[in-house]
């Protein structure tokens, strides 16, 4: 177990910490993964920083064209937000579907990110939605990195959590547009999902779509973004035929693996063309 528990009240103060501990401290938020695995022995820590004390690191709010969330937003934040529900839904809705009520009130939709699990719910929605993570470093610098470029493989941050501090999300904002997530499990609560998908559109006159975003999960090493059925959907009306055949090309670019607790690959593609389908299927006739 960890030695020292420290409480920075700024980022400076928590990036000062991470230097000075050289390797041995990590990042704490809401610590509903990291206990759990420095308990097993899969990660180690000396020395915790928790940022929950960091002004602002709870905020959601605009700025200019994009939706930002600090570090320190949990679950329920992001699931009951006016502005999350009305700019990104599929953030929302993914949210509001992650464990239990008090896994909610207390893990981040960053640190599901860092987490880097391929079935992540909030991962998803944010691959769809092209978020960047703003990623701040010992030396002073910062840098933008989308989401979907953070992993290494299952369960493998390219955040390294003891140098480093995700400090918020960014997603653009686009006008007219519209997202969508859903999930299947083997039960309604407190199961990983079976497949989840998320999907943004911008749509024009006559549900015609000049921009999508597409994710999905656990269909990969990591939540994927199927950039294959955004460039179909681009420039098309939204009718039937297309939706379908949207939804067929998703299913064959996927590549679930067969699962015990998930079921068979060929049952999870059917899954995945399902959900796909009534993503698009509620986007067209909301529009």
């Amino acid at each position: 177990m960890w030695e020292e528990y420290y409480r920075p009240s700024t980022l400076e103060e928590a990036l000062e910490i991470l230097a000075s501990c050289k390797g041995e401290a990590r990042v704490i938020a809401g610590g509903t993964d990291l206990i759990l695995d420095i308990k097993k022995g899969s990660k180690k820590a000396k020395y915790l920083v928790d940022i929950r004390n960091i002004d602002g690191i709870n905020v959601i709010e605009e700025k200019g064209d994009k939706l930002y969330l600090g570090a320190g937003v949990t679950h329920t934040q992001a699931a009951t937000s006016p502005l999350v529900r009305n700019k990104a839904t599929a953030l929302a809705e993914a949210a509001s579907q992650v464990g239990s009520v008090q896994i909610r009130n207390v893990g981040t939709i960053v640190g599901n990110i860092v987490n880097a699990q391929p079935a992540a719910d909030t991962a998803v929605a944010l691959v769809a939605l092209e978020a960047e993570a703003e990623i701040a470093f010992t030396d002073g610098s910062k840098q933008l990195v989308k989401v979907e470029e953070l992993y290494e493989g299952p369960g493998k941050s390219k955040v390294d959590s003891t140098s480093s501090i995700v400090t918020g999300i960014y997603i653009p904002l686009r006008e007219r547009s519209k997202s969508v997530f859903k999930r299947l499990a083997r039960r309604k609560s407190l199961a990983l999902p079976v497949i989840n998908v998320a999907v943004t559109v911008v749509l024009e006159e006559g549900n015609r779509v000049s921009y999508a975003g597409v994710a999905a999960g656990p269909v990969g090493p990591q939540p994927q973004r199927l950039k294959e059925v955004e460039e179909f959907l681009w420039g098309k009306v939204l009718t039937a035929s297309v939706i379908k055949e949207a939804a067929q090309l998703a299913a064959r670019l996927a590549q679930p693996r067969d699962s015990v607790l998930r079921g068979s690959k060929e049952y999870r593609r059917e899954l995945l063309r399902v959900l796909i389908t009534r993503s698009l299927q509620s986007l067209a006739t909301t529009a």
